[in-house]
């Protein structure tokens, strides 16, 4: 009874029936934005990036500063890493961007202090240039960035 409830109720649940089994799945697209809880590579070379990534546990974004709670390239956000709150900027999203926005095949972030300097001293990927033209708060970002797309 329930089932049916639960079936009827959200439409990216579907059941197929064959040869006496059912299997149930969603058949819509996966979330694509940056929002609370979401898993993000730290790119710089920071200790504290670095040992998070050889432990295999990456920073988990707390809260993204805009209106609208949903991160874009260029915004700041508050990520949980290694058990430390720190402030950070996304640099590259695995989401569909805008035109002339390079796509990345990771969601990318920087560490930076609370006086918006870097944490680390290098990037070790390339950086989307559309950053140049953001403001003064990404000066010191991309002033350590050796690559742009």
């Amino acid at each position: 009874m329930f089932g049916n409830i639960l079936r009827n109720s959200i439409p990216c649940i579907s059941n197929i029936t064959s040869t006496g089994f059912s299997r149930t799945f969603c058949t819509t697209q996966s979330l694509c934005e940056i929002r609370k809880l979401a898993r993000m590579r730290v790119v710089d070379n920071s200790a504290i990036g670095r040992a998070a990534a050889a432990a295999g546990r990456p920073a988990r974004v707390i809260q993204v500063y805009n209106q609208k709670q949903v991160g874009m390239i260029g915004d700041k956000i508050l990520v949980a890493i290694k058990g430390q709150k720190k402030k950070a900027y996304i640099v590259g999203l695995k989401q569909k961007q805008k035109p002339l926005m390079p796509r990345f095949d990771t969601n990318n972030i920087v560490l930076v202090e609370d006086n918006n300097s870097p944490t680390g001293t290098r990037i070790r990927v390339p950086i989307p240039s559309q950053l140049r033209g953001q403001g003064k708060e990404f000066t010191k970002i991309l002033a350590i960035a050796s690559k742009f797309v």
